[in-house]
């Protein structure tokens, strides 16, 4: 069981469905699994999916020993039978299984054991960038969701989690709490990736007209020398 500070299992609003935010605060392998789905596709989507899984394998819960013994194609069909589990569905039932065979591998299929003993929040988010299918990024939300909605809190895991570790901040589904947090994580976002598209832009703007700056020079100095040639 996925345990808050207090002792009893965490109350989450990420997915906004009581039974599928149930199995995110008790389990801690559904919330590893609802972390990895979470990208180009909404987060109550993405935290929905552990739940899901589980309801089409028969269970109450995610186990990672049988998922990661589970036949792929057979695996595969698990999310891509209507309604998909993700907009690439293929893909990441390949990462869940390969997350899951890692869990087994490394730490005998106990996910949460990936956090249980971390001494301090350098290295747990050593341990859980090593995990398949997380990135520094990755990492980093799901160590400020372990720190402020789990209670996992080894020395350091605020900064170790990096902008997402912040008090009070509303930047990813660590800070969601309900409704109203959730629309503010998603504006969040969208201006984040709008400020993103916009630097992309004018980055490229500056190299083309670097470019062209530089085109004309060579053409100039290419005129130049070809005027003297034809004086003599």
């Amino acid at each position: 069981m996925t345990e808050s500070d207090s002792g009893t299992a965490a109350t989450l609003r990420i997915a906004q469905s009581p039974e599928a935010d149930a199995l995110l605060g008790r389990s801690p392998l559904a919330a590893l699994v609802g972390m990895l789905l979470d990208q180009q596709v909404p987060m109550e989507w993405a935290f929905t999916g552990p739940y899901t899984l589980a309801e089409r394998m028969g269970a109450d819960d995610l186990d990672a020993g049988r998922i990661a013994a589970y036949d792929p194609d057979a695996f595969t069909g698990l999310f891509t039978a209507k309604p998909a589990l993700h907009r690439y569905p293929a893909s990441m039932a390949q990462r869940v299984q390969q997350l899951c065979q890692f869990l087994v591998a490394e730490y005998d299929g106990d996910a949460s054991a990936v956090w249980r003993d971390a001494a301090t929040g350098g290295e747990l988010l050593k341990r859980l960038n090593a995990l398949p299918g997380f990135g520094k990024q990755k990492a980093q939300i799901f160590l400020a969701l372990l720190g402020k909605r789990f209670g996992v809190r080894p020395k350091g895991w605020r900064e170790a989690a990096g902008p997402y570790g912040e008090a009070g901040s509303h930047r990813s589904v660590a800070d969601i709490t309900g409704p109203e947090s959730l629309a503010e994580v998603r504006a969040y976002k969208q201006e984040a990736k709008a400020a993103a598209k916009a630097a992309a832009k004018t980055t490229k703007t500056a190299k083309t007209t670097k470019t062209t700056a530089k085109k004309t020079t060579t053409t100039r100095a290419a005129g130049k020398s070809g005027g003297t040639t034809s004086e003599k």
